[in-house]
């Protein structure tokens, strides 16, 4: 009998420009991950990504972990050469994925530098309508992490897609069925929004979920505001923040997503550094009990 828990896997993300991913990959798969996402920062960095694939398959084995995203994070939307080399690192992933297994690559939108969201979006739909059509032609999703990277509505670098009010103008100027979502609460939190509500009306654009939370400090709030010298919002790694994840998942598995929530580490204000993988077990085990238990109980025949 197949697992249904594992409809929803728990799992991490791994710095694919490590010198070695796959001997990190052999070191925390005892830990009980179930997935991971290798990711990328601007540029793959001269990555031989065919190689790179194989290691980590073979770096698994047989244990029973997917790799079913694959993350390039930088802003693909500009002409600089870092900017390009995220360009050329999204049509790398893309043309790679099946060595992976992986079904998606997430990350950001990019941006025109210092513009409004709208004056971004002609160069958007330029980039990401070819993009779509390259990834739909070899079977792939592509997600973008609703991060805001500092940036607003009227300027910043990065990202567009960090809004609501952003996803339906994103998605009115790119209707790809294969163009969606890196979702988690945190990054809407970070800017005072409800997520729960979200997960009903985006489930469909919900491609991958990221794990990682926030404790909104709303005593700073009430007294200094949001501008103040104090951070009003910390991120946090799940079960130590504020967000219900027995309700997160149970909302998603309500709307039908089957997928992964990879835990998104280096964030924790406490649980860094020396406590960052104790840290990361922690949100583990507890995403593992908010999913329904730490394992499958069959029903009496």
């Amino acid at each position: 009998m197949t697992n249904p828990l594992l409809d929803i896997r728990i799992g991490t993300m791994i710095k694919g420009n490590l010198p070695d991913p796959a001997a990190y990959v052999r070191q925390i798969l005892p830990l009980g991950f179930e997935s991971i996402e290798p990711f990328f920062w601007q540029t793959i960095g001269g990555k031989d990504i065919p190689k790179l694939a194989a290691e980590l398959k073979e770096a698994i084995g047989d244990a029973d972990v997917k790799i079913d995203t694959l993350g390039m994070f930088g802003n693909p939307l500009e002409t600089t050469d870092i900017d390009q080399q995220t360009l050329e690192g999204w049509k790398t992933l893309i043309d790679n994925a099946h060595l992976f297994g992986a079904k998606t690559i997430a990350g950001f939108t990019g941006r025109i530098r210092g513009k409004s969201i709208e004056e971004s979006l002609p160069r958007y739909k330029q980039v990401w309508s070819e993009l779509a059509k390259r990834a739909a032609d070899k079977g792939v999703r592509l997600a973008f992490e609703n991060c805001a990277m500092d940036g607003n509505w009227a300027t910043g670098d990065w990202n567009i897609a960090h809004n609501p009010d952003a996803w339906e103008l994103i998605f009115n100027e790119t209707p790809d069925d294969n163009i969606g979502l890196e979702w988690e609460p945190c990054h809407q939190m970070v800017y005072l929004i409800d997520p729960i509500p979200q997960i009903r009306k985006w489930a469909p654009k919900i491609f991958h979920v990221h794990g990682k939370d926030a404790t909104i400090r709303w005593d700073v709030i009430r007294e200094s505001g949001v501008f103040g010298k104090h951070p009003f919002v910390q991120m946090r790694s799940p079960g130590f923040g504020d967000s219900d994840w027995t309700r997160v998942i149970s909302e998603l598995r309500l709307a039908g997503y089957k997928g992964c929530i990879d835990i998104e580490g280096w964030h924790d204000p406490v649980y860094r550094n020396e406590l960052e993988i104790t840290g990361q077990v922690k949100s583990l085990n507890y995403l593992k009990e908010a999913r329904g238990g730490l394992s499958f109980i069959a029903n009496p025949a």
